[in-house]
């Protein structure tokens, strides 16, 4: 495979290891994902991952009344660390070597987060796994992505969805949704299309790393977008 991306941050929802329902742990779906992920390290793609925590817990939807969000936020952070050690199991099954890297300290379990020692990881052909957001509150899985594919020196930042693209409205309620080829960090911004957060895009602004939104459960959109098809949509300087 001719490679355009060498180097990719792949971002998954929590809600996608949950397969149909978005909640828990569907088997059949994380076994997919993660033969996805293998077949992108096998063809040479360097593989840093950051999965979210909505099959667990979101902290921003907290099901408990009254919960400060501080707390509910570090629950989610502990939820992202819960699926980074599943998807470690799912490809570790399938002989690929893996690292899971924790911006917070809990070393019985997991690495703590070094620059350095990530890159060396990647490098060597493994895929770092990258748990506990930033580790602090108030910034989602989405700003912890573009902060470590800043830090990485990734070619892309790859947002894994269940929509093929970022379109004008919703397409699953208005069947004359037009969806957007490419854009513009500024235009996401501008046009609140919530691509990512606004503060995950204006990270990737400042670094010039672009974003490639796909449909993961497209198994043809992963090895396309790494070869530089067309596919979802790019968001970049414009």
């Amino acid at each position: 495979m001719k490679l355009k991306y060498k180097r990719v941050l792949l971002k998954i929802s929590g809600e996608l290891l949950g397969g149909p329902s978005g909640g828990g742990f569907d088997p059949d779906a994380i076994d997919g994902m993660a033969d996805q992920i293998v077949a992108l390290a096998r063809a040479g793609v360097e593989v840093g991952l950051v999965v979210g925590a909505g099959n667990i817990f979101r902290g921003t939807r907290s099901p408990v009344p009254d919960m400060d969000r501080v707390t509910a936020d570090h629950m989610g952070i502990l939820g992202t660390v819960i699926n980074a050690i599943c998807m470690q199991n799912a490809l570790e099954r399938k002989k690929l070597a893996t690292r899971v890297m924790t911006a917070i300290e809990m070393r019985a379990i997991a690495e703590p987060y070094a620059r350095r020692r990530a890159l060396r990881h990647l490098e060597k052909g493994r895929v770092v796994i990258f748990a506990a957001g930033t580790g602090n509150p108030f910034f989602t899985t989405d700003t912890a992505a573009a902060l470590r594919a800043s830090e990485m020196g990734a070619d892309v930042l790859i947002k894994a969805t269940k929509v093929d693209g970022v379109y004008d409205k919703d397409p699953a309620l208005h069947d004359d949704a037009v969806r957007f080829r490419q854009l513009s960090y500024t235009e996401v911004l501008r046009r609140n299309l919530r691509v990512m957060d606004g503060a995950a895009v204006a990270l990737c602004r400042e670094n010039r790393v672009p974003i490639l939104v796909i449909n993961i459960e497209d198994t043809d959109a992963l090895p396309q977008a790494v070869a530089g098809h067309e596919v979802g949509t790019l968001v970049d300087a414009g």
